[in-house]
């Protein structure tokens, strides 16, 4: 039998109390030994020497970068294993470089903000949001004319980007009466249509989508790739959601469409977030904003917490992660 590895938990302390409760130690307890404690710095001679000992890193949001140094201070480290999404925030080169293995929660992540995008997609189908806000202002049934123009029998729905969200968002699609198109540039033609999609290039996306939801990771290469001329290709009265990043989408040619009127928008992220206090946005009655509340909240929580301690059963007994994260996947990636 393998030894047991040691096992520390590095994060922040609203990720501590949110993530880690009794089970998800006891599952860890059961085949590591785990540091009774929490980094949330790698600084101090106590956290090096938590560090010297640790086989495995279990890092959550908040985590501190694992820079060079502290990758040094790590020799026995093998394994990081995120309870959340991303790991760009705390995963530098020189955990690639000391062939250190990366998992993450992303994949649990993911089926809250396509439940939300699912959510978002139908309710903009009906013209819900506009309807409620001249129901409440006419007090009629005059307000019903608003969805008569709209519907979820046939609409066409654009992803951008068939990412970890977006691939989920196209399969719970699959269960409506929608049309569904996919651009993305890194992802095989055969491949969307096996998702049940179209793969088209982006600027046909645009122009034929009744509701375009934006599903690509920030990157240098995707900051403002929505810009005015894409957004201007969508027909009048369609709807942007986003549930990616706010800077994916240019934030001053989206103010001026939502401004005007023309398109519709159920923007969990924004640029920046929140947006000031006096933004024209907040009083657009065509226009969604909800506090980045997609992802994981409440007992959605309770789901990255058995995927990280699934990662850690599997590194701990021998077997691969199922969930492993590359320094080539993650070029691409969130």
């Amino acid at each position: 039998m393998p030894s047991r590895p040691t096992l520390a938990l590095a994060m922040n302390e609203i990720s501590h109390r949110r993530v880690v409760d009794d089970e998800l130690l006891g599952r860890l307890a059961a085949v590591a030994d785990v540091w009774p404690g929490v980094l949330d710095e790698f600084e101090s001679a106590a956290a090096r020497q938590v560090l010297a000992d640790t086989e495995i890193l279990v890092t959550g949001w908040g985590c501190p970068p694992l820079t060079s140094q502290v990758v040094a201070a790590a020799p026995r480290l093998r394994a990081v294993v995120h309870s959340a999404g991303s790991v760009r925030a705390h995963v530098t080169d020189a955990v690639w470089d000391a062939g250190i293995q990366v998992t993450s929660a992303a994949a649990a992540n993911a089926i809250p903000v396509a439940e939300y995008t699912l959510a978002m997609v139908l309710l903009a189908g009906k013209r819900v949001m506009a309807a409620a806000d001249t129901y409440r202002r006419v007090r009629t049934r005059a307000a019903t004319a608003l969805s008569e123009a709209g519907g979820n029998y046939g609409p066409i729905v654009g992803i951008l980007s068939a990412s970890m969200v977006g691939r989920r968002v196209a399969e719970l699609l699959r269960a409506h009466d929608v049309r569904v198109l996919v651009h993305d540039p890194y992802v095989p033609a055969e491949e969307i249509r096996a998702m049940g999609a179209e793969p088209v290039d982006l600027p046909e996306l645009f122009a034929r989508s009744d509701v375009l939801t934006v599903h690509t990771p920030l990157l240098p290469e995707t900051r403002s790739l929505v810009d005015g001329n894409l957004l201007s290709l969508l027909h009048d009265g369609a709807t942007v959601v986003n549930t990616s990043r706010g800077a994916v989408v240019d934030p001053q040619a989206l103010t001026a469409e939502l401004v005007s009127g023309r398109l519709h928008a159920v923007l969990d992220v924004t640029e920046p977030e929140p947006l000031p206090a006096d933004h024209l946005l907040w009083d657009c009655p065509n226009v969604l904003l909800t506090p980045h509340v997609a992802g994981s909240t409440g007992n959605e929580l309770r789901r990255l917490a058995t995927m990280a301690a699934d990662e850690v059963e599997r590194f701990a007994t021998g077997r691969s992660f199922a969930h492993e994260v590359t320094s080539t996947t993650l070029e691409h990636s969130a």
